[in-house]
C-alpha cells in the first residue's frame, strides 16, 4: 500500500471533504469546505487542483457539483472505512452518543501508564465534547477492549479526542465461539 504524503494544509482540506462528503454523501461545495477549515476559496481551489492530481479528489461538474472523495483518499488519511458492523460506542458524561463513532483508538503512551493517553479518532464532530468530560469508548468488536477517559485535549480539524485514561478492561475468559 503505497502513502501519499500530504501537506497539513491538504490533509486539513481533505478531511474536512471526506467529512462534509459522509453528512451529505453528496458531492461538497468548494465554499462549504472553505468556511470549515476557514480558508478562502480560492485557496481551496488551488488544493482541489493538487488533490485531484494525486487522485484522492474527483471534480463534480454542474449546479449541484463540487467534490468528492475518491477511495485512495481514505487510504490516504488513514481512516480505515469500517462497515456499519464495526460500530464502536462511545459514551460522553455516561450517556451514550447516537451515531458517535470510534474509528481508531491510539494509545500514545503505553511505556508510561501515569502517563497514559489515548487518541480516539471520531467519525462525526467533536464539537460538544470538552475538557474534562468523562469519556467511554468500546467495546470494540474483536478484542472487546474498554476504554475510560477524560478529555485531556482534541482536535478538531481531524476529530480527535485525547484521554487521559482513567481505567482499561479488556476480558480475561477466552470468547465462546
Amino acid at each position: 500500500m503505497s502513502s501519499i504524503e500530504l501537506t497539513p494544509s491538504q490533509k486539513t482540506i481533505l478531511t474536512a471533504l471526506v467529512n462534509l462528503h459522509r453528512e451529505t454523501e453528496d458531492a461538497v461545495k468548494g465554499e462549504d469546505i472553505a468556511q470549515e477549515v476557514d480558508r478562502n476559496p480560492g485557496t481551496i481551489r488551488n488544493q482541489m487542483q493538487s488533490l485531484k492530481a494525486l487522485q484522492l479528489v474527483e471534480g463534480v461538474p454542474g449546479p449541484k457539483g463540487g467534490y468528492k472523495p475518491t477511495a485512495t483518499a481514505f487510504e490516504a488519511l488513514d481512516i480505515h472505512q469500517l462497515d456499519s458492523a464495526a460500530q464502536v460506542p462511545l459514551s460522553h458524561n455516561g450517556e451514550p452518543v447516537q451515531g458517535g463513532n470510534v474509528e481508531e483508538i491510539d494509545l500514545t503512551s503505553v511505556h508510561h501508564p501515569e502517563l497514559c493517553r489515548a487518541e480516539i479518532h471520531l467519525r462525526g464532530s467533536v464539537r460538544n465534547i470538552h475538557e474534562g468530560d468523562d469519556i467511554t469508548v468500546g467495546p470494540t468488536p474483536l478484542s472487546k477492549l474498554v476504554v475510560e477517559g477524560v478529555v485531556d485535549g482534541k482536535d478538531d480539524t481531524r476529530n480527535i479526542v485525547i484521554l487521559k485514561i482513567t481505567g482499561m478492561q479488556a476480558p480475561t475468559e477466552e470468547p465462546e465461539h
